[in-house]
């Protein structure tokens, strides 16, 4: 994953469909966050990311679609249930689209 996004490219890279938009409902702060980045990570990579893979220009990108202040990424929990299960509708929600 490159490091260096040009506004343009975090638009078309990063920027969540009204499906997806759909999968935060239930979802907020540091959580809501986290889910996005994971989704388009997933998306775009093919793979989950590890904390340090995601660049900090999505992560401020994504925090302002989602309405979640950018710091808060710190705190979105990298084990545990809860990512287990925004793994698991990650992947349900990639077989589906």
């Amino acid at each position: 994953m490159r490091r260096e996004w040009e506004l343009e490219d975090l638009i078309e890279c990063w920027t969540l469909d009204e499906a997806e938009a759909e999968l935060l409902a239930n979802k907020s702060g540091a959580t809501r966050l986290g889910f996005a980045l994971m989704l388009k990570y997933f998306e775009l990579e093919g793979r989950f990311p590890r904390r340090e893979d995601v660049p900090k220009a999505a992560v401020d990108y994504m925090a302002g679609q989602v309405k979640v202040d950018a710091a808060l990424f710190a705190e979105y929990r990298w084990s545990g249930s809860t990512i287990e299960y925004h793994r698991a509708q990650i992947r349900r929600f990639s077989r589906l689209s």
